[in-house]
């Protein structure tokens, strides 16, 4: 009779490791949500916003570091001009920073 307690008491033991295991992995994500995902979903929200308030005469910058002013907009993508009378169409997931306060 005594073996059979001895037996049961480290499947009992295994058991409350293996909910401790479970609380940290659920705690691990919560704290891994906070500090990346969250953020990375606010400022993917921003950039839409601000891809989506695109007007006429806004200064960019384009992902492959190209300088303009913005001069048409449509629906997926805008009319950049670069330099004098150089025009570029630049699809609008591409641009990624307002350079209006900028002085460069």
């Amino acid at each position: 009779m005594f073996n059979l307690l001895q037996a049961a008491q480290p499947a009992a033991g295994a058991q409350g490791s293996s909910m401790s295991f479970w609380i940290m992995i659920i705690v691990l994500f919560g704290i891994m949500w906070l500090f990346m995902i969250r953020p990375q979903r606010k400022q993917q929200k921003e950039l839409e916003k601000f891809r989506s308030s695109l007007a006429k005469g806004t200064k960019v910058i384009t992902a492959g570091g190209i300088y303009g002013v913005i001069d048409e907009v449509k629906e997926r993508y805008v009319i950049l001009k670069v330099d004098g009378d150089v025009k570029l169409r630049v699809d609008k997931s591409s641009i990624v920073k307002d350079n209006t306060a900028d002085n460069a």
